[in-house]
């Protein structure tokens, strides 16, 4: 029996320990959105820390101004003469609230197998699938790995941290004061899906965001709309009138310069989303729609992965109280954000927007713009062998070709691993779309758990080989 297929087995036959194992860090409420609940914070990261130095980590937890980071190395647990890559875990221990509470069949916090009516067995709780259960696929193939061989393929550091649910909004001064410990050769990151529940799938591309707060100002109270209507200007119209210019017929975004950066995929990759066959009967029918909005001469998983958006999240202004109230407002406002792809630059984009609406305000009316975001796109290099030996072993273990796909999301701080680190990164997740990640009963597949930490071991022992 060779080395992995005994690491496989391993894995196999400890799978009932690996669930409780699971079960116990999702007993923590580690919600790191809400104050009341940082002790639980500081829990969780105590009780990941406790786990990796069980499997031979050199672990500690690292204050932030936030929520701690669980920082561990291999170091003397990492295999004489190994010359791999040196690697770079990132994953998180904290999660989004619960509410609505009345809306779990069980306590969130009390996480469960659950069949459902297809036959699968699904594992049920707040973080089950974002992302404990992901960061312990990881976790679990090093645990594995060193239980058959005594030692680790790679030489490993993790970095698991506790504010991924509240935007990192800590971590990026972390990475950025401690970039010499970091830079390594390959992040590695388990908090993505895959395409279908028997489709692998490694994700090459995030979405940057742009996130902006826009306010128009016209006359400087509401207005009797009998006295006023017909000649002073009305900021809704005027503010729908702006935003509804920022596309033409064919879907394609109007803002001048809002496609510098954006690359075409290659040939090979967009016949491989092409043989997908993602339709808009299969995407958008769910959700009582059938025809797709974004640019009309891309393919429908090109709109939802790879391409660029511009979306208004809210519109706000006038009287919507009941009843009536015959007002010209004195202002309106709205929340717009942009999904960025390739190389496009948020401050631009973030600029171009504001010119774009100044350029069709009127002289005597005004306008503020608020920020909530700004975070490049990611967009990782096809031809990386690290993704062509991901690629090939997730098709083994799934028995299916593992697909090179864009997530529309974003996870900010990978981007920083290049930037910041200088290193490319590696995201394999197994995460579906029926996880209700974010939402009440959460669960992750006790398939995909199981099947990810087999993948996340043949992973290690493929970037462990010359």
């Amino acid at each position: 029996m060779s080395t992995l297929d005994a690491v496989l087995a391993r894995i196999d036959q400890d799978i009932d320990q690996s669930v409780e194992r699971l079960f116990a860090l999702l007993r923590i409420a580690s919600i790191s959105t809400d104050p009341a609940f940082a002790d639980q914070c500081v829990a969780a990261a105590e009780h990941v820390a406790a786990d990796l130095t069980e499997i031979g980590f050199d672990a500690t937890v690292r204050p932030t101004k936030g929520h701690p980071v669980v920082v561990a190395k291999s170091n003397g647990a990492t295999a004489k003469g190994a010359t791999g890559p040196r690697v770079l875990f990132y994953g998180h221990y904290d999660v989004q609230p619960v509410d609505p509470l009345n809306l779990w069949k069980t306590p969130p916090f009390e996480p469960r197998i659950e069949t459902l009516p297809d036959g699968r067995k699904i594992i049920v709780a707040r973080g089950a699938c974002d992302d404990k259960g992901q960061a312990m696929t990881f976790i679990e193939a090093c645990r594995a790995y060193k239980a058959v061989t005594g030692s680790l393929p790679l030489s490993i550091t993790t970095m698991i941290e506790g504010e991924e649910e509240c935007g990192s909004k800590s971590l990026f001064a972390f990475v950025k004061d401690n970039a010499e410990e970091f830079k390594l050769d390959l992040a590695l990151v388990c908090d993505t899906a895959m395409w279908d529940a028997k489709t692998p799938a490694v994700t090459t591309s995030l979405r940057g965001l742009v996130y902006e707060d826009i306010k128009i100002t016209c006359a400087d109270r509401d207005l009797h709309s009998g006295v006023f209507g017909g000649a002073a200007q009305n900021p809704i119209r005027l503010l729908a009138k702006i935003l509804g210019a920022m596309w033409d017929d064919n879907g394609r975004v109007t803002i001048p310069g809002f496609y510098d950066g954006v690359h075409d995929l290659p040939d090979d990759i967009k016949a491989d989303l092409k043989s997908l066959g993602l339709t808009s009967e299969k995407f958008l029918g769910p959700i009582g729609l059938k025809i797709p909005s974004g640019e009309n001469d891309r393919m429908l998983i090109e709109l939802v992965t790879t391409r660029p958006t511009a979306e208004i999240n809210g519109i706000i202004g006038g009287y919507t109280g009941e009843g009536a109230k015959t007002v010209i407002p004195g202002e309106a406002s709205a929340k717009v954000s942009f999904r960025l792809v390739g190389d496009q630059d948020p401050e631009k984009i973030r600029d171009g927007f504001r010119k774009f609406v100044k350029d069709r305000l009127p002289s005597d009316c005004s306008v503020e713009f608020g920020n909530f975001g700004l975070a490049a796109a990611l967009q990782l290099s096809f031809d990386n062998p690290a993704l062509n030996k991901a690629r090939t072993v997730l098709g083994e273990e799934w028995g299916k070709k593992a697909v090179a796909v864009g997530a529309g999301g974003s996870i900010p701080i990978v981007a920083d691993f290049k930037s910041v680190l200088g290193m490319d990164s590696l995201l394999v997740g197994f995460a579906l779309d029926d996880d209700r990640v974010h939402s009440p009963n959460e669960k992750f597949d006790l398939t995909c758990y199981h099947k990810g930490i087999r993948s996340w071991a043949r992973i290690l022992h493929a970037l462990a080989e010359k």
